[in-house]
């Protein structure tokens, strides 16, 4: 198959992404209205129409509800919430998703369901492959994300150890006959206090109160991980990015990329005494740049760029090894709106045509050059200054694109 009209639908589908702005809304909004449908569809699915009296009953007067009842209760109900982080763009909303997905499953293949719900597990399938897909997507690790996750997790182990120990409360010495006393043992068993007044009797009861405790291990050290590591990320990344950093960001260049090219434009924007804030992958090696000014982060990440001032700079120039990143360079930058100057840098000439249809102000593209001064020169035709700062500098017809 020729890859020549595919690479044309890839960039037209590129294009249309950035039209549509897509960076802002897909796929993690269509996936959460999908994930939520799912929800509510195994709730429907396990409960019948009357999940929502279900779910009263487990919140008012859950005596009245039925052992089974509980786990499309939790799993759906845990669906519809993690909705709410995928629509963050949250990882740990993410990894949850696909635990939910697989448990949803689980509970659709060994329940007592009729013939209707193999639509719904080829739906959840679907749903588990788009996840799958589009995990690159889903890389925030929010405090407001993560603190739901951990409520979440945490509610929902609570429910289990409280119900589970109600239900079984006839196997316990002494028996658990109301539900505040299920709850105590709960929290003294989930938090491994284990006061020794209540104790399990038969295996049944034994293997449940093993469960509650592995469980809450685990939850309550994930939660706590997913409250204070986006905090403590956060903090140590702005001590990163603030070394070494004293400028002011406006009318500035950003330079994009530790390639050659990179590195001998900053030194020659630096020798004319212009400020030029620096936009790295990794952090350098202490005191490799001393004094000066550097981000650390994905440079197609908006997030990064504004915190190099991208939105204020009188230009941004895109200088990776990967022609592919430097044109979601530009593509971000255009997100971000003002009036920058764009300049994109090209390695390969097969990808010179692609980058130019994100309409950069400049194309850069000496290493492409070289090859076609070398063949000049050696056949004896005549190089002149005019055409070599047209092929070095290839400007993009019409207007440029200023997000």
């Amino acid at each position: 198959m020729n890859p020549a009209p595919i690479r044309r639908i890839r960039a037209q589908l590129q294009r249309l992404h950035h039209v549509a702005r897509g960076r802002h809304w897909f796929p993690h909004v269509p996936l959460a209205l999908l994930f939520g449908l799912g929800g509510l569809w195994l709730l429907r699915s396990d409960l019948g129409e009357q999940w929502s009296g279900y779910a009263q009953l487990l919140v008012l007067n859950v005596s009245h509800l039925q052992p089974q009842r509980l786990p499309p209760l939790l799993i759906g109900g845990g669906m519809l919430t993690m909705a709410l982080g995928l629509l963050w763009r949250s990882r740990l909303a993410w990894t949850m998703a696909l635990l939910l997905e697989v448990l949803g499953a689980i509970s659709l293949l060994v329940g007592p369901h009729g013939h209707r719900d193999h639509l719904l597990l080829a739906y959840f399938a679907f749903l588990l492959a788009a996840l799958l897909t589009s995990w690159r997507q889903f890389d925030r690790s929010s405090v407001a994300a993560s603190t739901l996750f951990a409520l979440t997790s945490v509610a929902m182990l609570l429910m289990y150890a409280t119900f589970g120990s109600y239900y079984l409360g006839m196997d316990f010495k002494p028996k658990i006959g109301d539900l505040v006393t299920a709850l105590y043992f709960a929290m003294v068993t989930m938090s491994t206090v284990g006061y020794g007044d209540i104790i399990p009797q038969t295996p049944e009861a034994k293997l449940f109160t093993v469960s509650v405790i592995v469980l809450g291990v685990a939850v309550f050290a994930t939660s706590l991980t997913a409250v204070i590591a986006p905090m403590v990320s956060r903090s140590l990344q702005r001590i990163v990015n603030r070394k070494g950093s004293g400028m002011k960001r406006e009318n500035h260049f950003v330079v994009i990329g530790n390639t050659s090219l990179a590195i001998n434009t900053w030194h020659e924007l630096a020798r004319r005494g212009r400020p030029v804030t620096r936009v790295l992958r990794e952090s350098p090696e202490d005191d490799e740049l001393r004094g000066v000014d550097y981000v650390v982060g994905d440079p197609s990440s908006l997030d990064t760029l504004r915190e190099a001032g991208a939105q204020r700079a009188e230009a941004v120039l895109a200088m990776l090894a990967d022609d592919s990143e430097n044109a979601f360079v530009v593509l971000a930058v255009k997100e971000l709106g003002g009036k920058v100057r764009t300049v994109a840098a090209v390695n390969d000439a097969r990808h010179l045509s692609r980058v130019k249809l994100v309409q950069p102000d400049v194309v850069i593209a000496p290493q492409v050059l070289g090859g076609e001064l070398l063949a000049m020169l050696l056949s004896g035709e005549q190089v002149t200054p005019d055409f070599v700062m047209q092929r070095v500098f290839q400007q993009v017809e019409g207007p440029p694109a200023t997000g």
